[in-house]
């Protein structure tokens, strides 16, 4: 009883944020909300929905393409492109948002070098064309990742139905293998759309305006919050519909096999030209993608580290990985409890709990603050105290992040504690064994490697996160990715190369594991991937 308790206590606390910004309707739109409404709303959508459809259509074309090379073809260097063209994930959008401005703007060093060869009147990169261009080379990576295991998935039988048929290599995949993966693609492009929705730093970078960027002026220089809560429940309803849209989408495209363990295709030698075509392309990518903005930061960060390499610099470094292992272990404690009132059936406490990974990281913010201002004002009125006590602490903000990335911890842990059968639980009760010594002896053994990996990814993400830490930090509370976005904002985007290398560092360990078809196959279940997939399972259930 006491154990089902805690874990609604738990899922209510991760929840409310998400119905609080639902409920903000129940009061009358102040002036600021219809000021906003009235002035721009419309190119706010307009601008939000251009920037989906061409982040889309941008990342499912590399994605796919690159993915049907890598398991289609075999060519020199395939090994190493076949895990290498995951890592820009390890770039967060905002970070790859300012390197394009820097390099690739009207007054950057490509440009001037265009103009002296006698190239002039070529656009810069403050444009939508720009904005799309970067979402597209930092999000690929996430359809790339399921179409590959789409293609790896699908069995040589098939193949070889529809040879048998007439069909030449070439219509076998493109009407066989590619509709049979369709499903798993669809997954990513959705993890693409959630993103690109949720995006906050790249869009205020290229000063380009969306949903996210409005309600942070409704907040931040409007100073209404009301307001922001009203345009963050705009958001909500948007990125329910496009859930809800790709639920119906994948309902009416279901394959299934009856192998246990397909066997794939054997993969086409290349020669000549196309063998030539196929290195171009996959290296052409991973240049633009990671080897040209890692060159980049590395060269900023020597020329600038005597100048930012102070004690501050240190401050901000220890207060993102305090802030993040402070996260890491209350979410993955967090997700352990749930995982355990999900062996127990209860269904509703975990649909409650992994609601927010689909939502952006500005919603959660917004819905945090108002709640930790409801609860402050609440007990300083049932106690009588002066003054309020969890408003400018860490609170709102760590209750973001628990709403924004409970999945992340919970999925990997949720798959561990299968391991654990009831007739295990059984028979260490009739050994004498009593609840505590179970969970010791038997829990936290089996469940080591799920927490590891669910702690590892909570982590980095919390590292990477922007939004939330922007807007709920306390006073003096800046941190790498808050360092980041302060100097953009002030056009030093060399300054933000420091901060922005230190992030990308540290996102790199667990993308090169994430990369690595070892380690994927053994931590399949802790992907970002698979966590937007069992958000999505979540929603549609």
């Amino acid at each position: 009883m006491i154990g089902k308790t805690i874990s609604f206590l738990i899922a209510s606390l991760v929840a409310a944020p998400i119905l609080i910004i639902l409920s903000s309707w129940r009061t009358p739109m102040d002036d600021v909300f219809l000021h906003l409404v009235t002035t721009g709303l419309s190119d706010v959508l307009r601008n939000t929905l251009w920037l989906v459809i061409g982040a889309a259509v941008g990342t499912t074309f590399l994605g796919v393409s690159l993915a049907m090379i890598t398991t289609t073809f075999e060519f020199p260097g395939r090994s190493f492109f076949n895990w290498a063209l995951v890592l820009p994930l390890a770039i967060p959008t905002y970070v790859l948002a300012f390197i394009a401005i820097a390099l690739f703007d009207v007054t950057g060093p490509v440009h001037s070098q265009l103009r002296a060869w006698g190239f002039s009147g070529l656009p810069g990169m403050r444009s939508r064309f720009g904005i799309i261009f970067v979402m597209t080379m930092a999000l690929y990576p996430y359809v790339y990742l399921l179409a590959r295991n789409g293609f790896l998935s699908t069995s040589k039988r098939a193949t070889e139905v529809a040879q048998s048929l007439g069909q030449t290599s070439a219509s076998a995949f493109f009407k066989v293998i590619l509709p049979m993966t369709q499903p798993m693609i669809l997954s990513g492009l959705m993890l693409v759309v959630m993103e690109t929705l949720a995006d906050f730093g790249a869009v205020s970078i290229f000063n380009y305006d969306t949903l996210t960027t409005t309600l942070y002026k409704a907040w931040f220089s409007m100073f209404s919050l009301d307001s922001a809560a009203k345009f963050s429940s705009l958001l909500i309803v948007l990125v329910f519909l496009i859930l809800w849209i790709e639920k119906k989408a994948r309902q009416r495209k279901r394959y299934t096999s009856s192998e246990k363990q397909p066997h794939p295709n054997p993969r086409k030698i290349l020669k000549g030209a196309s063998r030539l075509c196929a290195v171009a392309y996959c290296f052409i990518i991973l240049l633009i993608a990671f080897m040209l903005p890692i060159l980049y930061l590395l060269s900023e960060t020597f020329s600038t580290l005597k100048q930012d390499l102070d004690l501050r610099y240190f401050g901000f470094l220890g207060r993102s990985l305090a802030l993040s292992a402070m996260a890491a272990i209350l979410i993955v404690l967090s997700a352990w409890v749930i995982g355990l009132a999900g062996r127990r059936g209860q269904s509703l406490i975990v649909r409650l709990a992994t609601l927010g990974y689909a939502l952006p990281g500005t919603i959660l913010a917004v819905g945090g603050i108002i709640m930790v201002t409801f609860l402050d004002h609440t007990l300083a009125s049932l106690f009588h105290w002066d003054g309020l006590f969890l408003t400018g602490t860490l609170c709102a903000m760590m209750l973001g992040y628990a709403a924004r990335f409970l999945t992340l911890a919970h999925n990997p842990i949720e798959s561990a504690l299968h391991r654990i059968t009831p007739h295990i639980e059984e028979a260490a009760r009739s050994l004498g064994l009593s609840s505590f010594n179970i969970l010791k002896k038997i829990h936290f053994p089996l469940l080591k490697s799920g927490v590891m990996t669910g702690a590892l990814l909570v982590f980095v993400d919390v590292m990477k996160e922007m939004p939330i830490t922007l807007m709920t930090r306390p006073f003096g509370w800046d941190t790498l990715a808050v360092k980041i976005f302060q100097f953009t904002a002030e056009g030093e985007w060399d300054r933000a190369a420091l901060p922005a290398i230190t992030l990308v560092l540290f996102s790199l360990v667990p993308v090169i594991l994430l990369a690595s078809e070892r380690s994927e196959r053994r931590l399949r279940v802790g992907t970002p991937t698979a966590v937007i997939a069992a958000s999505q399972a979540t929603f549609a259930s």
